[in-house]
């Protein structure tokens, strides 16, 4: 999944429920399940997420979205392989691009 967010230092939950296509409720929800999300949180308690905690969020909706995971294997999967995924899915985002790119091109002819 591409998710096209502006370039900034923070996000707030609501544009990054945007981006994913799902429920703000289900961001607070894996916040708390996954070690590797920490948004920073302003004294009234408002999530802000980092472009590294929306590389982590891209990689569990991968998982657990794309691929059908359970949230415990996920974890496992996280915890044991978390290099291998990690590049297994750098590349699958390259080759999304790609096809996008190709996409966009084939439209304009």
């Amino acid at each position: 999944m591409h998710v096209d967010l502006p370039e900034k230092r923070y996000y707030g939950i609501g544009e990054v429920a945007k981006a994913f296509g799902v429920n703000t409720s289900l961001i607070r929800f894996w916040e708390k399940e996954f070690d590797v999300l920490q948004p920073k949180k302003n004294a009234k308690g408002n999530r802000k997420f980092t472009p590294q905690d929306i590389q982590n969020l891209q990689l569990i909706y991968h998982l657990v979205k794309e691929r059908g995971f359970t949230l415990e294997g996920a974890k496992t999967h996280l915890k044991e392989e978390k290099q291998k995924a990690l590049s297994n899915f750098e590349v699958i985002q390259k080759l999304q691009k790609v096809k996008a790119e190709l996409l966009k091109i084939k439209e304009q002819l």
